[in-house]
């Protein structure tokens, strides 16, 4: 078999569906966010405004962030230099994870290289040590939990995505003897709706079972100090796991988890996700823990980044520009048609100096393309009118339907 010519196939079918994915590369301005320089495939660079970045507030160029890592780089050096379990635990880490489990009101926390690698390593190893756990998932469900859902080999649920009734009936199924564990979001990252954490806590507690809440998109974004969708909703103590991340809101990189202590030590000493990989260089846990630290006391990048969403908002519904409607500070901008919605993001980068990377399958439904846009506080009223208007014409130009009021 030729397998070079069954990988080109493979890609091939990509681009012919408009799922291809092309890598936009960019250098961001130190300081300077949303501003970055585009590296074309020609060689030739120009800059764009970045629309589309999980770098939600803009904290990865924040100077509390950026000083307190050339700090731990001057005084520790760039790598951590073993795992966490041989010399690669450096006093940062153990800093970070102090003030992890303070911002979510939790006994302890551990940190892993990725909020990928945490949901996997964490899930998985609950799922598989636990015995005869069987864990319940939401239908969307990020691709991480799914992942340590399947590599557990525990028996396994799919419940209607936010829906507490559909959860039930299937908890009530199950033998009542048997340990159970939920598994959910908070602020789903694609169409940008919330879960109803307190409902999905009610029927838990109903049936003795864990619950496991993903926390990735919320926490710097919501709740009085940036812990999240449950701590704005008082709820934090109702849950078994919270897991999040440090490489959105707070700008930096790297997972965690948030619970007891002997849950924490229990994932720490049976996860093979965590025992066998190099711990984070130093510098990132110190600019994580001086992110996390400058958000619980910052509510007025909070409110800022919300007046934004809301103003976006406002300027697409003026322009009948479809998008999704949620609560949260995601806006599904939304096409419908990949090629379409591929060659409007070309368009956008190449011609308007924007950057929105196109969403289509199998990260959505097909039928469901997007421009997945995220405004942060950063993005100025000239910077809103100039995405509106250039989706306005490139509206226009495609022949798409409009919002209808």
């Amino acid at each position: 078999m030729d397998m070079n010519a069954f990988f080109e196939n493979a890609l091939d079918g990509l681009r012919d569906a408009g799922n291809y994915r092309v890598f936009a590369d960019l250098e961001r301005h130190a300081g300077d966010f949303p501003r970055a320089t585009r590296y074309r495939p020609d060689g030739e660079t120009h800059d764009v405004t970045v629309w589309c970045s999980n770098d939600y507030l803009g904290m990865g160029q924040n100077a509390v962030v950026t000083s307190a890592m050339k700090e731990a780089i001057d005084r520790c050096g760039a790598g951590a230099g073993g795992t966490r379990n041989i010399s690669g635990t450096n006093h940062y880490h153990v800093l970070l994870e102090k003030e992890l489990a303070d911002l979510h009101g939790k006994e302890a926390a551990l940190i892993f290289t990725s909020g990928y690698v945490s949901n996997w390593a964490a899930i998985s190893t609950l799922a598989s040590r636990v015995p005869g756990c069987i864990v319940y998932s939401d239908g969307l469900n990020h691709a991480s939990m799914i992942e340590g859902i399947r590599h557990s080999r525990a028996d396994k649920r799919i419940w209607k995505h936010n829906d507490p009734e559909d959860l039930e009936r299937k908890l009530a199924a199950d033998d009542p003897e048997r340990p159970k564990l939920v598994a959910f979001e908070s602020v789903y990252s694609m169409d940008g709706d919330i879960a109803p954490i307190a409902e999905i806590c009610d029927v838990a507690e109903k049936y003795g079972a864990m619950t496991y809440l993903d926390e990735v998109h919320a926490v710097g974004m919501y709740g009085p100090r940036g812990g999240g969708v449950a701590e704005r909703e008082g709820l934090m103590d109702r849950l078994t796991v919270i897991e999040g991340t440090m490489g959105k809101a707070f700008g930096v990189m790297g997972g965690y988890i948030a619970a007891s202590t002997a849950l924490c030590d229990f994932v720490r000493s049976f996860s093979s996700g965590f025992i066998f990989t190099t711990a984070l260089p130093p510098a990132l846990a110190a600019g994580a823990t001086a992110s996390i630290q400058h958000l619980k006391g910052n509510e007025i990048l909070r409110r800022r980044h919300k007046e934004r969403v809301a103003k976006l908002r406002a300027k697409l519904d003026a322009r009948s520009i479809p998008h999704m409607s949620n609560p949260s500070h995601i806006v599904p901008v939304m096409v419908g048609n990949a090629a379409k919605c591929k060659w409007i993001s070309d368009l956008l980068l190449d011609s308007y100096g924007i950057y929105v990377q196109p969403i289509n399958y199998p990260t959505v439904p097909v039928g469901t393309e997007r421009l997945r846009i995220t405004p942060t506080p950063l993005h100025s009223d000239a910077d809103i009118d100039h995405l509106v208007g250039a989706l306005n014409d490139l509206w226009s130009q495609c022949a798409l339907s409009r919002a209808v009021a």
